[in-house]
């Protein structure tokens, strides 16, 4: 969520800083600061909003100095105000945060009581206190950063900076990402690749427990029992790392363009010799049941899995929303595969999950973007799934890409288990790159309806079977970047409640190829048209035909298997909440109170 990045470096930092947080932008942010050693002297500046809005500060009240931290924040504790934004301070010592320290009032409090008043609301501010009352006790920088984080409940990244210390930084990480970046004579903390690739292609990912002591010249970190850890340097492409909308207007159009390439690649690197060819061999040898955990649209992802896992591979599967599955205590059986989908690899809940089912599981496996990130290097095996960096907010290339992937796990439970794979599915499967090509082609409708779609204040989307969670995709892609209140429903569960809500306000738009259920979805078009309901009907040519008279709008789509026909209809879902968002003028890659990656609970 929250960004961090810090340099000790060789020259004027303030603009670096400022670009590094500008490469987090995706990640979601309300405020945004910098602060810097100025003449061995700690200055900060700190503004709410756009970055922009910070850099018009620096302008009128520049800050010098070769050394510094900077941070975009996503309000926790405390209104975003220019007084919560970080950096934090205390008299000689400022603090970047990332993540929730959950006893920080037990520390505030305890700082109370021995004189040290708070100016904010802060947990951050806490943790930068309570490192100046260590640095006033005359513990040394070092000592009085890991004395703070040793009092530290919860999970956080931090980097501290310390007045009279030009060549000095202290990192720390549980629970939130952070990286260390390698230069000649600097050093680079971030809180990903992203924010450093313009500075250094050397990386060094920071482990659960890690604390870290950077100078120009060296690095030290000690793991959680204070013991020397050798963490290896990383090389990373840089190419992978741009992050520019290629001639785009936004990065999600952008991403929504590059779904067949990125998926054509995923299955290039899933598909040998005709057949699926799983990272070291895995081949689902004594897995008798699946547990798939995910959050957000990677849930959803999981929610389509189901019905491919279990209809093609005959193999049970429970699907868990991150957040509510530890607490659950869920029991697991012998044999069980848990799968955790996540596109950045760092999501705090499904991250905790994971380690819920370490040592419970028969196996662990991590379908993930970033296979450097913490869930992949914690998962027994990794399954990448190839989409690149995405940049928007709302998830497009990596959940179709996410659902190729485990479309393949399917198949590949489905031979190792003597299951009957439905005729030419492999084949049909490498065919989605060139018919998403098609369904783009075919969306010059969508910015009419939209403009339509705008206007609305409910909408409800339909469909069945595996386009059921395609549904709920569709509805919170658009509750994500329009604004607009959607829910997705099964289209048999419309008179089970939902139909209450029909009437000539309220568009429902129905995901339907002309599959087995089609019929059935006829038959609830038809019972919403019968109440005055608009009906947006996304469907391929044959089944726009036999939908017959009646429909207020009709999205064609290419014809297509149904099997995976959840990955090409993400599709329409995706465009639909694109340009009812550029209908609304509302801000389509960084929508108000959202982060791309979650990494607190």
């Amino acid at each position: 969520m929250c960004g961090i990045v810090g340099i000790l470096g060789s020259h004027q930092v303030a603009p670096i800083l400022v670009e590094g947080l500008r490469r987090l932008e995706y990640r979601g942010y309300d405020s945004a600061g910098i602060a810097t050693l100025n003449d061995g002297k700690l200055e900060r500046r700190r503004a709410v909003g756009k970055l922009v809005n910070l850099s018009d500060k620096l302008v009128h009240e520049p800050l010098a100095g070769f050394a510094g931290i900077g941070h975009t924040r996503w309000a926790t504790h405390g209104a975003p105000t220019e007084q919560n934004a970080h950096p934090h301070r205390g008299e000689r010592v400022a603090v970047v945060h990332n993540g929730i320290v959950e006893n920080f009032r037990a520390l505030r409090t305890e700082l109370e009581k021995a004189g040290t008043e708070h100016q904010t609301q802060t947990d951050t501010e806490t943790v930068a206190l309570l490192c100046q009352h260590y640095l006033d006790e005359g513990l040394s920088p070092v000592d009085a950063a890991r004395e703070t984080v040793s009092r530290l409940e919860g999970a956080f990244a931090l980097a501290f900076l310390f007045d009279g210390e030009p060549n000095l930084m202290v990192a720390a990480r549980k629970g939130s990402p952070l990286a260390i970046g390698h230069g000649e004579g600097e050093v680079y903390i971030g809180s990903d690749a992203i924010a450093l690739a313009p500075l250094t292609d050397r990386i060094t990912y920071l482990e659960e427990g890690d604390f870290a002591v950077l100078t120009r010249e060296s690095v030290e970190i000690t793991d959680q029992r204070g013991a020397l850890a050798n963490r290896g340097v990383q090389r990373i492409q840089v190419e992978a790392t741009q992050a520019d909308k290629g001639g785009h207007k936004h990065f999600m159009s952008k991403e929504i363009a590059e779904q067949p390439a990125v998926i054509d690649t995923c299955l290039g690197n899933y598909i040998k010799a005709g057949d699926v060819a799983l990272p070291e061999d895995f081949d689902f040898e004594g897995i008798e049941r699946i547990t798939l955990v995910a959050c957000g649209t990677a849930f959803y992802a999981c929610l389509v899995a189901k019905y491919w896992f279990e209809q093609i591979a005959r193999m049970p599967v429970e699907v868990d929303i991150a957040s509510e599955f530890r607490y659950r205590e869920p029991p697991v059986s012998a044999g069980t595969l848990a799968i955790f989908v996540s596109q950045s690899g760092e999501t705090a809940d499904t991250l905790a999950a994971l380690r819920y089912m370490d040592g419970k599981a028969a196996k662990i496996g991590a379908v993930v973007n970033v296979t450097t990130s913490t869930i992949a290097r914690e998962a027994d095996i990794t399954f990448p799934i190839y989409a690149g960096t995405e940049i928007g907010v709302a998830s497009t290339k990596a959940f179709t890409c996410q659902l190729t992937v485990l479309a393949l796990l399917a198949l590949k439970a489905s031979a190792k288990r003597g299951e009957s794979i439905p005729d030419n599915a492999l084949e049909s499967l490498q065919r989605t790159p060139g018919l998403i090509q098609q369904a783009l082609t075919l969306g010059t409708r969508y910015p009419e309806v939209c403009r339509q779609l705008a206007e609305a204040r409910d909408i409800i989307f339909l469909g069945r079977g595996s386009l059921y969670p395609l549904a709920m995709e569709g509805a919170l892609k658009l509750k994500e970047i329009s604004y607009i209140h959607a829910e997705g429903y099964a289209s048999g569960e419309l008179k089970h409640g939902p139909i209450a809500l029909i009437d000539e306000s309220v568009p429902v738009i129905v995901m339907a190829p002309q599959d087995a259920l089609f019929d059935k979805t006829i038959s609830n078009m038809q019972e919403v048209m019968a109440r005055g309901g608009r009906m947006v009907l996304v469907s391929d040519a044959a089944g726009a035909k036999e939908a017959g008279d009646g429909v207020w709008e009709t999205l064609i789509m290419p014809e297509v298997d149904p099997l995976w026909a959840p990955i090409i209809y993400a599709v329409p879902a995706q465009l639909l909440a694109y340009h009812t968002a550029i209908a609304k003028g509302t801000d389509v890659d960084q929508p108000r109170n959202l982060a791309k990656s979650v990494t607190v609970e």
